[in-house]
């Protein structure tokens, strides 16, 4: 099992419901495909370096999880599709 953290910026223009829905489905994506969340950090409402489909702010939340190689790519497919992530970015943490 390797570790991974996903940084996840969600729209700023979403209800407090919407974003926590949100992250949620991203939390269900990683454990269907065998992996383990072990941590969710939300930074909050953040100014995007630039403007991103005329959002000039987004959420920022990091997921750290443990999964088998094949996880983050399953994942980043499936959030690639999703409409309220604006951007994302998954990277292996080394021990």
């Amino acid at each position: 099992m390797n570790k991974y953290e996903l940084a996840v910026v969600v729209s700023a223009k979403l209800e407090d419901e919407d974003r926590a829905a949100t992250i949620e489905k991203v939390k269900d994506l990683i454990t269907r495909f065998g992996g383990t969340v072990t941590e969710v950090e939300e930074w909050g409402k953040r100014k995007l370096a630039y403007e991103i489909r005329k959002m000039r702010e987004g959420f920022y939340y990091f997921v750290r999880f443990e999964a088998d190689s094949t996880c983050p790519a399953e994942v980043e497919n499936r959030i690639r599709i999703m409409e309220d992530v604006i951007r994302y970015l998954c990277v292996r943490q080394d021990a």
